[in-house]
This record gives C-alpha cells, structure tokens and sequence, in this order.
C-alpha cells in the first residue's frame, strides 16, 4: 500500500459520490420544466423530495446486511446500476404517479450507499487521517453541483429534462465500468477483519452491542445536529434552482449554473477544514476538538447566518447569504463522520455509519415538504423560501450548541470498550 494507491482507490469512491449526489440533485434543476409538465404544484414538488428520504431512510439500515453479504466492490456496483436505471421509466411514461415511484427506489437504492462509501473510502486510510477524505466524500456533493448542475441545466434547457435523465444514465454506466477494472478494497476495516485469520483476529478488537454506540451522547447528539444539516442539504437539493428562478427573478439558466454557488464555498472550507484537522488530530490535538467543536461551530455559524435571511431583498446579497451559510453548515458531514466512525470496532463501521446516516436522512423526510407548504401558503414566492432557510437557520444553532455540550468521541469510546 502507498498514499498514491490508497487516494487513487478513494477517487474512485469520490467518482461513485459525484454520480450519487448528481441522481440527488437533478430533481431541483428539472422541477420547474417537470412541474409545468405534469401540472404540480410546489406542495407536490416537495412531496416528492420527502417521499424519495422516506425510502432513502429506510436504505439506510442495508448497508450492514449488504456489507456481511457482499463485498463494498459488488454491493456499490449494484447500487449504482439501479441508480443508472430506475429513472429512465419516468423519460417513457411520464405521470406524478410514476415520478413518485422511480425517486422513491432511486431513495432506497441509494440508501445505503452512503455508509459503504464511507466505509471504502475508510478502508485505505486510518483513523487520524480520515478528515480529508472524508472531505472530500462530502465534497463530492459539491463537485457534482459545480461540476454538473450547469451541465444538466443547459441540457434541460436545451433538450428538455427527459434529456437530463438520459445524460446521468450514461454517466452512471461510466463509472462502472470504471469501477470493474480497478477499484479493490483497502486494509483498514472488513476484509482485514474478515480475512485476516486468526492470527491477526486475536489482535482484532471484539464487537461490542450496537445499543452501546447507538446510546452514547456523542451518537445520539450529533445525530440531531446532521438531521438538521441535511435538511438545509435536501432543501438545497430540491429547491434551490426554483428559489433562483421563482424567488429571486434569475432565469432558468441562471438558476441551474449557479446551483453551484453554496457548493463551491462548502468544498473550500470542507477541504480545508479536513486537511487542517487531520493535522491537528496527528499532532495529538483531542477527536472532541477537531471532530466536534469544529464542526459544531461551523453549523452555528450558518444558522446564525440564515437566520437574516427573510430581511433580506437584494437577490445577489440572498444568493450570497445562503452560499456562506451553507458553506459553513457544510463542514459537519465529513467531522462528525469521521468523529462516529471512532466509536466503533473496525468490523463494525459500515452498520454504525449506516444506522447513522439513515438517522440522518429523517432531515430529508420533512424539509422538502415543508418548504413546499410554507411556499405555497406565503405571501411571495421568495417569502416562503427564506422563511424555510430561517427556520432550519435556527434549529441548527440549537444542536450545535447540544452537541458541544453533549459530545466527546473520546470518553464514549473508552465506556463502550469498557462494558464489552
């Protein structure tokens, strides 16, 4: 094993991420067109955000059965194949009721994903140097925003959404065949455990019980702050493009490119938060200080920030209140990722990760509904957006603050170890 190899392996992962978040994303951009289309309205847009983390919630709790059963190279090869394909019946036969059902299997598809990315990603790094990749995992969602939301904007314009639709297929189908020729697994969680013997496994941690983990402070606090922080990310997802279009009078176009705009500030300081953390985390500053009150402070920020956000109505200083708040609420996912995965023996990463992530997503199954609802029931258009971005502002800052109270990766580790 060399760093070259083991980032060589984790930009695979990295691709599988960009293509996962770009299945995620394509609904905001194509809502507008759809939703003329298809004679929805914004309650219903957002229902279909929802419904879609319903199921996504519910493939969450897979990732450790598909960890047992199958090796991270074929079950995310699997994924990805359904994901590649379960839309293309909308393109055909295109109803309310059919979008419904292709975004709710794309959710459960995608469901557990998240955790055996995770925990490939994991498997060529160890435990200190986790920050960074694990950035740029949570990167990803920035790269495919900047990368390809202009894209698949210009294509919808230009083509219609079914074309938006055909383009991610291809794209899935590309990483694959990828992914079949050159991605193996790393040293540093389940096959080393699984296949190491027994000579190795007596120097292997024991399991512990998951209702050990799952109960610490640490767990279950920053569970509450990520379910807030993904919410803003699902709201972001489905409607920040129509927030553009509708709320703030930029064109469609526009809307679509700069989609990118809070993504490109979440990947600046992602990154940098990652990097500066692991060197710190090496240098032996403590896990609850790079891994919790960073981040923690990170997502007060941005909710601080949001919390202005009805007040005010220049567009562009809107467009740049949302960028920073998300950029800075953002940092959260790669640290307290990385901060959960220290809980847990190594063999026992992928279920933890992917109990936690499905915890995660309950953020998705009430914030793109609500916003609807809220916009729909407003006195404007941009009203009601930035009422929804206000509200999230707050609760964020409230489990942020919980959480730098609550968590400590360190002492819960010791007292999970401790009651084995």
């Amino acid at each position: 094993m060399t760093p070259g190899r083991a980032w060589g392996m984790t930009g695979m992962v990295i691709f599988l991420y960009v293509v996962n978040y770009a299945d995620k994303a394509v609904l905001g951009i194509i809502a507008q067109p759809l939703a003329r289309e298809l004679g929805m309205s914004s309650s219903q847009i957002g229902l279909v955000g929802s419904l879609f983390f319903v199921t996504f919630t519910l493939g969450g709790f897979l990732a450790g059965p598909l960890n047992k059963y199958l090796t991270l190279r074929w079950a995310l090869l699997a994924l990805g194949l359904v994901w590649s394909v379960v839309m293309l019946p909308l393109i055909v036969s295109a109803s309310l009721v059919m979008l419904i059902v292709t975004r709710m299997l794309l959710g459960l598809a995608e469901g557990p994903a998240s955790a055996l990315m995770h925990t490939a990603a994991y498997s060529w790094h160890p435990p200190t140097k986790r920050g960074l990749p694990g950035a740029f995992l949570a990167g990803s969602a920035s790269v495919a925003k900047i990368a390809l939301a202009p894209i698949l904007a210009y294509i919808t314009v230009e083509w219609g959404w079914r074309a938006a639709l055909v383009a991610l297929s291809i794209l899935g189908g590309v990483w694959m065949l990828t992914w079949l020729t050159g991605w193996k697994e790393g040293p540093y969680t389940t096959s080393a455990v699984k296949g190491a013997g027994a000579a190795a496994s007596a120097a292997t941690e024991p399991s512990v019980p998951w209702r050990k983990i799952f109960l610490t402070r640490t767990f279950i606090s920053c569970a509450v702050l990520i379910m807030v922080v993904y919410a803003l990310t699902t709201v972001v997802l489905t409607w920040l493009p129509s927030y553009f279009e509708v709320g703030l009078g930029y064109s469609a176009l526009q809307a679509g490119s700069m989609f990118a705009l809070p993504s490109i500030v979440g990947l600046v300081l992602m990154v940098s938060s990652g990097t500066v953390t692991d060197r710190l985390s090496q240098k032996g500053y403590r896990s609850r200080v790079v891994r919790i009150i960073v981040p923690a402070v990170g997502v007060l920020t941005c909710g601080l920030i949001l919390v202005f956000l009805p007040s005010i109505s220049t567009p562009a200083i809107a467009v740049a209140v949302v960028s920073i708040g998300y950029g800075f609420g953002a940092i959260a996912f790669p640290l307290i990722n990385a901060a959960i995965s220290e809980l847990c023996p190594p063999q026992q990463t992928a279920g933890t990760m992917g109990v936690f992530l499905a915890l995660m997503a309950i953020g998705g199954l009430v914030a793109p509904y609500g916003t609807g609802v809220i916009v729909d029931n407003a006195a404007t258009p941009a009203a009601g957006y930035a009422t929804s971005f206000q509200i999230i502002g707050v609760l964020g800052a409230i489990a942020a603050v919980a959480v730098l109270v609550l968590a400590n990766p360190e002492r819960d580790r010791k007292l999970i170890r401790s009651e084995a």
